[in-house]
């Protein structure tokens, strides 16, 4: 078992998307950007945060909910670019 964060694989691909995610984002116009995009940075940025809160957890049921969590965010992430790309 990893003793660091940065050593979760799975970790370090949420965050390459989710920095992925905010570069796209920052070029909309405003009113995309203050709507759509503010969703789709936040439901991004949760996928690593859950996976990061729940590996700081001591308990394996914990980090297990967290990764539930993680999940989640990434199916609202998968909806809200699906309505950024209608």
């Amino acid at each position: 078992m990893s003793n660091r964060i940065e050593e979760l694989e799975v970790y370090n691909l949420s965050e390459a998307f989710s920095d992925r995610v905010w570069f796209i984002v920052a070029k909309w116009e405003y009113f995309a950007k203050d709507t759509l995009g503010k969703q789709i940075v936040r439901s991004s940025d949760s996928i690593g945060a859950n996976i990061a809160e729940g590996f700081g957890r001591y308990h394996y049921k914990e980090n297990k909910n967290f990764c539930y969590f993680s999940r989640g965010s990434v199916i609202e992430t998968k909806g809200w670019l699906k309505k950024a790309n209608t």
